[in-house]
């Protein structure tokens, strides 16, 4: 029986705790599964006990980055992003399925990247995963971030990339928002973003009317703002639920030592869809 817990600013919402049972119980492991809801202003002082009370835990917006002093060792991708949203107590290795979780959510949904156009607003512990792995896939990648610093120190750590301090309106394959609004107390917002041209407003037809898909990270609400008006225009819509899926089967695989399957994850998606419907 493994300890688990999702570790986050607010959590109280998460489906993780139904996700991890029913992968565990497929992969033949027991489990309980926590949500742990800790202030910005008490993680650190509050990380290490984490070590000690869990088993693994998972770690979610805004302590992707923050969990890593704690950490002795950095795999993968979570040492090629800077951020960490799975550990494992015994060793403190940190890694990151985000990225997989992504990728293999797009893939599924028949959304192609290499070569096409895909802006990334928001370059957060997310968001710098979602940027990665889309380079890697061979997509053409502009990202936004109203925070300058962290928009280039993003740049810097691994490039391959257009760095932008304001976006064009200008067509795009994909739009995907990764800044987390649209949830919590930004329920029925959209990011705010400087337009070339036009200042800083909040995301809307303007932009979504020239885009081929929308895709949003969050998956509470199902349909975020962002998503409502690009569907509104007609346009493909895809929420974070299928991604939050993959990236905990991943996640898991590493707590028990399975080797991953694509395969497998989206049977397992299909049949976990089924028992919710």
């Amino acid at each position: 029986m493994l300890k688990l817990a999702v570790v986050g600013k607010d959590v109280s919402g998460s489906d993780s705790p139904a996700i991890h049972a029913f992968l565990l119980g497929k992969m033949g492991k027991g489990c309980s599964y926590e949500k742990v809801s800790v202030p910005p202003s008490e993680f650190m002082e509050r990380a290490e006990e984490l070590f000690s009370r869990y088993d693994a835990f998972n770690v979610t917006i805004p302590f992707k980055g923050s969990i890593i002093p704690f950490l002795r060792e950095l795999d993968g991708d979570a040492r090629k992003f800077g951020a960490v949203n799975t550990v494992v107590s015994r060793t403190k290795k940190g890694y990151n399925t985000d990225g997989y979780g992504f990728l293999t959510m797009l893939e599924n949904e028949g959304i192609a990247l290499k070569d096409k156009s895909v802006l990334v607003l928001g370059t957060g512990g997310a968001g710098r995963s979602c940027i990665g792995k889309l380079c890697e896939a061979g997509a053409e990648v502009s990202a936004y971030e109203r925070d300058e610093d962290r928009l280039f120190e993003v740049y810097r750590a691994f490039g391959g990339f257009t760095p932008l301090t304001e976006v064009p309106l200008m067509p795009y394959d994909v739009v995907v928002n990764c800044t987390g609004v649209g949830m919590h107390d930004t329920v029925g917002k959209t990011p705010a973003v400087n337009f070339a041209s036009r200042g800083t407003e909040p995301v809307g037809e303007q932009l979504l009317s020239l885009c081929g898909a929308a895709v949003d990270l969050i998956y509470v609400p199902a349909q975020s703002e962002f998503l409502r008006i690009a569907a509104a225009l007609g346009k493909k819509t895809v929420n974070g639920a299928a991604m939050l899926f993959y990236q905990a089967y991943l996640a898991d695989c590493i707590f028990v030592g399975r080797e991953p399957s694509s395969a497998e994850a989206k049977a397992f998606w299909e049949e976990y869809g089924r028992t919710k419907a």
